[in-house]
């Protein structure tokens, strides 16, 4: 005869860690600061592009009911309330909690080279959007986001970089009329322009 399996009380830890019931508050004596740098990038994200939006040149007798600041504003806005959200809640004690079937240890250091590889890659994507052309930019950007994460074959990410580039350019530039930068390497064909 089989014994049945026991069933923890309601107020026990569940699988997770977590207590049952509650809004994923951790107990730890670590203090949440990655969840307060997030918070605190995505405000800081949500006020530039609040301010930026203020900057948007509206041609005199713009046809648009809504204009071309009001998507920017909206992100902004929606970025800034997130944030704030997020920030009150970690003072409350809330904490992130990582799904069951991932295999992390949210207590972990940052690895804080990891941060800075693609803090790069982005930056690099902003210097060369201009001076090589979006396609080289974006496969750039492709293949270091995915060297800093630990991709073995760069290579292959350079290549669906430089594809993914090569399709946007196409659909913004072609389809949509809109114009990226096509750099020095595409300048010459007439479909990469919008």
């Amino acid at each position: 005869m089989t014994s049945p399996i026991p069933v923890p009380p309601d107020d026990a830890p569940a699988s997770g860690g977590t207590p049952a019931g509650g809004a994923g508050a951790v107990t730890g004596a670590r203090p949440p600061v990655g969840e307060f740098v997030f918070a605190g990038i995505c405000a800081a994200v949500g006020v530039y592009t609040i301010i930026g939006a203020g900057f948007i040149r509206v041609p005199p007798g713009s046809a648009s009911v809504l204009g071309p600041r009001v998507f920017p504003y909206a992100v902004g806005v929606l970025l800034l309330v997130a944030s704030l959200v997020v920030i009150a809640q970690v003072l409350r004690g809330g904490r992130g909690t990582p799904d069951d079937g991932e295999d992390i240890d949210p207590d972990a250091p940052t690895d804080w080279l990891t941060v800075a590889k693609l803090v790069a890659c982005f930056a690099t994507q902003l210097v060369l959007i201009d001076w090589a052309g979006w396609p080289i930019a974006v496969a750039v950007l492709f293949a270091g986001a995915a060297w800093s994460l630990g991709a073995k074959r760069w290579w292959v990410a350079l290549a669906a970089g430089l594809g993914l580039g090569l399709v946007t350019q196409l659909v913004f530039g072609a389809w949509l009329g809109l114009s990226l930068p096509a750099g020095p390497l595409l300048d010459w064909i007439p479909i990469f322009h919008g």
